[in-house]
């Protein structure tokens, strides 16, 4: 009996190994259901709850580096912050470095409140 390297399964002589034409079409399947059932990078948080997190552990610093306009630092040409998992990563680092303690679900309502307000990622 032989093995095809794409169906482990044993096969007799007469039968043939899988269609290309179906591999392809299987994996385009699960791609397309993967898309299909994936949220949205930042839609999980509360933009509200984010905002008001926003105005007590943010506003003053960024308005310290940035000459009292805190907007500038996502509102700048050269950002740092270009995808939403920088902008997680970010959120994620200023959390340490601050210690406000945010639980990630927290972290979560600040990149949606950013996202909505600055970012508007594509």
């Amino acid at each position: 009996m032989n093995t095809h390297p794409l169906d482990a399964r044993p096969r007799g002589p007469r039968e043939a190994p899988p269609s290309g034409r179906l591999c392809a079409a299987t994996f385009a399947l699960v791609v397309v259901i993967g898309f299909a059932t994936a949220a949205p990078a930042l839609a999980a948080g509360d933009a509200a709850t984010g905002k008001a997190m926003h105005a007590k552990d943010c506003v003053a610093c960024h308005a310290r580096k940035f000459d009292g306009d805190p907007a500038k630092i996502y509102t700048r040409a050269e950002r740092k912050v270009t995808t939403p998992a920088k902008l997680k990563a970010q959120i994620a680092m200023c959390n340490t470095e601050l210690g406000t303690g945010y639980f990630p679900e927290e972290e979560e309502h600040l990149a949606t409140y950013l996202e909505l307000t600055y970012y508007k990622f594509k």
